[in-house]
C-alpha cells in the first residue's frame, strides 16, 4: 500500500487549495492509498532562520512533519500562487522538513527517494501554474522525483460547489490523472 502525504500550502480554512487537496485525498483513498492529509495549521512554524536551528533545534512541529515526509512513499503537493511563485509557508515547511537533526543523518533523509505530484487552485487564469514552475524546480533539486502530469485550476473562485466538491468533471478528472500517475510512479519505485 502506497502511504501518500498531502500537503496544501495554505492554512486558510476556505482555501481553494486545502479543498482540492481533500478531493484529491479522497481519490487516493479510494484508489487504496494510505493517506495523511496535513492541515497546515495544526503545524506552525516560525520562519526558517539558521540561528534559531542552532540555538534551539528544529522546532517540535518540524520534527513531527519531517517523520510524516519520512514515513511516506509520495508526497502531493497542493500548492497556491503567490506572486507568481510558491507561497511562503510551502517554502518555510519545505526548508524545516530539509535539515538534519544529528550529525549522522543522511542529508535530506525526508525528500531523496520520494515522489511527489503537484496541484494548484487559484482565482487568476493561470490556475497557480507559475508558482508550480518554482515547486518543480526546489524539489527536483533536493531529490525528489517530481512526476510529470500536473493540474491547476483557474478561475477557482467558481468552481467548487457549497460543499467544496467540484462543479466540473474535468476539473475532477485532471486531480484524479495526477494522484493516479503519482500512486503508479510511487508504486514502482518502491518495488524497484
Amino acid at each position: 500500500m502506497i502511504k501518500l502525504l498531502i500537503l496544501p500550502g495554505s492554512a486558510r480554512r476556505e482555501s481553494f487549495n486545502r479543498k482540492l487537496a481533500g478531493i484529491a485525498a479522497k481519490i487516493a483513498a479510494e484508489a487504496g492509498a494510505e493517506v495523511d492529509l496535513v492541515d497546515p495549521a495544526d503545524f506552525r512554524l516560525p520562519l526558517y532562520d539558521a540561528e534559531l536551528e542552532e540555538a534551539e533545534g528544529l522546532p517540535e512541529n518540524a520534527k513531527a512533519l519531517k517523520q510524516k515526509f519520512i514515513a511516506a512513499h509520495a508526497i502531493l503537493f497542493a500548492s497556491p500562487e503567490y506572486n507568481s511563485s510558491i507561497t511562503p509557508l510551502m517554502k518555510n515547511t519545505i526548508d524545516w522538513v530539509s535539515r538534519t537533526e544529528t550529525d549522522d543523518e543522511p542529508d535530506l533523509v525526508a525528500y531523496r527517494g520520494k515522489v511527489a505530484g503537484l496541484i494548484s487552485a487559484s482565482p487568476g487564469g493561470f490556475g497557480g501554474m507559475r508558482g508550480l514552475v518554482h515547486l518543480r524546480s526546489i524539489l527536483g533539486n533536493i531529490g525528489v522525483l517530481v512526476t510529470a502530469k500536473q493540474f491547476c485550476l483557474a478561475s477557482a473562485y467558481d468552481k467548487f460547489d457549497q460543499h467544496g466538491a467540484l462543479k466540473n468533471e474535468k476539473d475532477l478528472q485532471g486531480v484524479r490523472a495526477v494522484v493516479t500517475e503519482l500512486l503508479k510512479v510511487a508504486g514502482a519505485v518502491t518495488r524497484a
